[in-house]
This record gives structure tokens, C-alpha cells and sequence, in this order.
């Protein structure tokens, strides 16, 4: 967050709180009086460190150190009382939570530590006070809110430095999970076209057709290479939809006739002629089925019954890919959605995923039902089309 942004949220959090010049004014007023007494309060401040591992832990550089953060807290508490709270002030708050984040203290030891301050302070102030109890009770009102204040920015500072970090974190996990699926997919094409070669380098009198073979096996296997790296290439930079009218059911037979089931996988179709219309993307749309077909198909790979159905629901219509495969756990059918996340020994995980964002665009879901030795069950919800009554469609 930038200075100007912390600022206005500082004085949006003023403006909450009733935090007014008076209240300014009053501490400001009150700081000749607790000025005499911060050494010693600072002093027991890190005496008490002392006694906490956790706290003692990120104290390093011995006693120069200590002698060096006590002069940073002296300089922060009589900011604290100098009543200019501009954004240089705010900017100074936030850096101790920054700080604080990057040197591993807990943020429950920066509360309790404001909490021994505000106590010490309080404790002071009514020792030395020598007013109206009204006016005391004033200030002392007005320096909680203060210190309440600081504790906002800094707790601030501490959830925006630790999400920036858990990001970092998840994106480079994410990235090594990227590395290590594409490693895993490109190293067996890799492989052949390098057997093949070493073949086509030192094979002796290799006949025109055992040549023609491995150029072809080359050819094959860098169409595969080339494949993975598409489809991660086309998760990443999925376009916009263009939406219309679209009939699905040409979509599933182009998508049966791009991506077959096995041989042993018999395919069941129920797509009644009367569906209606789908507002989708076509071209997208068939991504959605082939990645589905595919699923299903590699569930079953000794054979088995794909059926593929299809019903109008209301103002949507549903197209379900139901395997008789071995299903899917429990534990797994909240993950199975999310990029990256695989059951299968190969593949980067990105098919499930795809079809979500797909459908996400242009307002369809997926739903997954699966039971442990019973198969499973994917359906596909997309917008009926209003055209169809006009008798528009993309097929």
C-alpha cells in the first residue's frame, strides 16, 4: 500500500473512532508529563523480552542492538505523543508491522507489547496529573484511542506484508508443480525422438523404411511435446467467449470424433433433438466435451460405458458424461477442479480446471458426483439460448 492510500485509511479509521484535534491537542498536552518517566518504561519494555523466547529469539546482535532499538522506541512513543499524526507518522506505523513480519516476531507479541505501553503510559499519566479528573478521564481516553489507532496500522501492515508472502509462497509452488508436470510430460517424447536419433546417426545401411519409421516416430512425438506446452498455453491465455446461440449436439460428436475413446469404451449418446439452444462459445464449448470425454475414457482404460446425456432444465440445459469407471474418493472431488491437481501418473492437471474457467465465463457450472466403485458423473449446466425460439442456431 502506498502512503497516500495508508494515509486516507488512517483517516478513515480517525473519522471511525471520533478521533477529533482535541483529542490531538490533549495528548500533546499531556506528553511533558509522561516524558520523564519513557526511559525507565522502555527500559522495562525490554525486560520483559527477556522473559519470552519467541520475543528474545529475533535479538540477534546482542546489547548494541538492544541499546539501539530502545532508541527507535523512544523516538516512537514521543511521536506517539507529539500530536502530528501526518503521513510521514502513518508511513513510520506501518513499517514496524512491515518490520516486524520480516524478522519472524508474532504479531500477538507487538499487541501485548502496546498493551504493557498503553498501561505504563496510563499508569504515568495519573501519577502525575494534577487537573480536573474529567479532563484526565479525557486523555486518557483520547491516548488509547491514539495507541488503538497505531495498533490498526500495524495489524494492517501485518496481514498485507503475510498475504504478499503466502502469495509468493503459493506461486512458487505452483510454479514448481508446473515444472515438475511438464518435466514429467516432456521427458518421454524427449527420449524417443533421442533413441531415434541415435538410430538415424549410427544405424548401418538403415533401409529407406526403417528411416521413414523413425522420422515419423520423431514427427509424433514432438507433436505430443508440442501438445503439452499448447495446453498450458491455452489455460493461460483462455480468450473472452463469443457468445451465441450454439447447438451442442454437434459439439459432443466433434469432440467424439477429435479425442475417441479406447476401442474397449463403448460410447451411449441420448441427445434428444428438441434441446434447446446454448448460449456458449463453440469453439470453447468443444474444448469443454473433448476434456470430458477424455476424463472418462481414461478412467476406464481396460473398457467399460461412456453415456452421454442430455436435458433441458428449466432455463438451462444439462449434458452429463457418466463413466462406469473406478470413481473418485471423497477426499479428492473438491480438488479435482483446481490446476495442476492430478490423480493420473502423467498429465499437468489442467483439463478439469479448463473446462471450469470455460464454463465459469459464460455463466455454466460443472458438477461432479462420483462414488468409490460406481463410476462417475460430470454435468455440464449451460444458459439456454432466448434465440432459439427464433430459430437461430450455430450448428
Amino acid at each position: 500500500m502506498n502512503t497516500s492510500d495508508l494515509f486516507l485509511r488512517y483517516q478513515e479509521l480517525q473519522i471511525y473512532v471520533g478521533w477529533t484535534e482535541g483529542d490531538a491537542n490533549r495528548v500533546q498536552a499531556a506528553a511533558p508529563l509522561l516524558e520523564p518517566h519513557l526511559p525507565g518504561m522502555i527500559d522495562d519494555f525490554y525486560l520483559q523480552i527477556e522473559k519470552f523466547a519467541q520475543a528474545r529469539k529475533v535479538i540477534t546482535g546482542g546489547q548494541a542492538q538492544i541499546d539501539r532499538l530502545k532508541g527507535t522506541l523512544l523516538r516512537w512513543v514521543r511521536e506517539l505523543l507529539g500530536g502530528r499524526y501526518d503521513e510521514a507518522y502513518v508511513d513510520r506505523r506501518w513499517w514496524v508491522g512491515w518490520r516486524h513480519v520480516e524478522i519472524g516476531l508474532g504479531q500477538v507479541y507487538t499487541i501485548a507489547a502496546l498493551s504493557r505501553l498503553r498501561t505504563g503510559l496510563n499508569r504515568q499519566l495519573q501519577a502525575e496529573w494534577r487537573g480536573e479528573a474529567d479532563l484526565l478521564s479525557r486523555t486518557s481516553r483520547s491516548l488509547n484511542t491514539l495507541i488503538d489507532l497505531d495498533l490498526a496500522i500495524i495489524e494492517e501492515a501485518y496481514q498485507a506484508e503475510n498475504s504478499l508472502r503466502l502469495q509468493r509462497a503459493e506461486r512458487l509452488s505452483t510454479l514448481g508443480h508446473v515444472a515438475g508436470g511438464l518435466a514429467h510430460e516432456l521427458r518421454n517424447p524427449l527420449n524417443v525422438i533421442k533413441t531415434s536419433i541415435y538410430y538415424l546417426l549410427h544405424a548401418n545401411a538403415a533401409t529407406p523404411e526403417k528411416t521413414a519409421e523413425h522420422l515419423k516416430r520423431i514427427e509424433r512425438q514432438v507433436d505430443l511435446a508440442d501438445g503439452v506446452i499448447t495446453a498450458l498455453t491455452t489455460f493461460a491465455r483462455m480468450p473472452a467467449p463469443s457468445l451465441r446461440p450454439t447447438s451442442v449436439q454437434p459439439c459432443v460428436n466433434h469432440a467424439l470424433a477429435a479425442y475417441p475413446p479406447g476401442r474397449e469404451v463403448e460410447v451411449a449418446l441420448d441427445l434428444p433433438d428438441e434441446l434447446p439452444l446454448a448460449q456458449a462459445d463453440r469453439s470453447q464449448l468443444q474444448i469443454v466435451f473433448s476434456n470430458l470425454i477424455r476424463n472418462a475414457s481414461d478412467a476406464m482404460p481396460e473398457g467399460g460405458r461412456l453415456t452421454i446425456t442430455g436435458r433441458a432444465v428449466g432455463g438451462t440445459l444439462e449434458v452429463a458424461f457418466v463413466d462406469d469407471g473406478p470413481g473418485i474418493p471423497a477426499s479428492e472431488i473438491t480438488r479435482i477442479l483446481d490446476p495442476f491437481y492430478s490423480t493420473k501418473s502423467r498429465g499437468l492437471g489442467l483439463g478439469l480446471a479448463l473446462v471450469r474457467v470455460i464454463l465459469d465465463k459464460c455463466g455454466g457450472q460443472l458438477k461432479v458426483e462420483s462414488e468409490p466403485g460406481r463410476g462417475s458423473t460430470f454435468t455440464v449446466t449451460l444458459v439456454a439460448s432466448l434465440a432459439e425460439a427464433s430459430g437461430e442456431s450455430s450448428a
